[in-house]
């Protein structure tokens, strides 16, 4: 189940495929598209992110409030 959750996120992200064969970075300006759809993977990142960083929080204090 992990693998396949990290898998999503490799995916959302954009990461894999992403190292340029021989030639193939671009020389120009980055295309309209191109910067959406980074656009949208820094707010799916950023998403990500607070949702992990909030459930290891929610996770911390139910853990204190067993303990105690």
């Amino acid at each position: 189940m992990s693998q396949f959750v990290l898998d999503v996120v490799v995916w959302i992200l954009g990461i894999r495929g992403h190292i340029p064969q021989i030639d193939g970075f671009r020389t120009g300006r980055a295309d309209a598209a191109l910067a959406a759809g980074t656009g949208v993977r820094v707010l799916a990142a950023a998403f990500i992110s607070v949702a992990v960083l909030s459930l290891a929080l929610w996770t911390a204090v139910w853990l204190a409030i067993k303990v105690l």
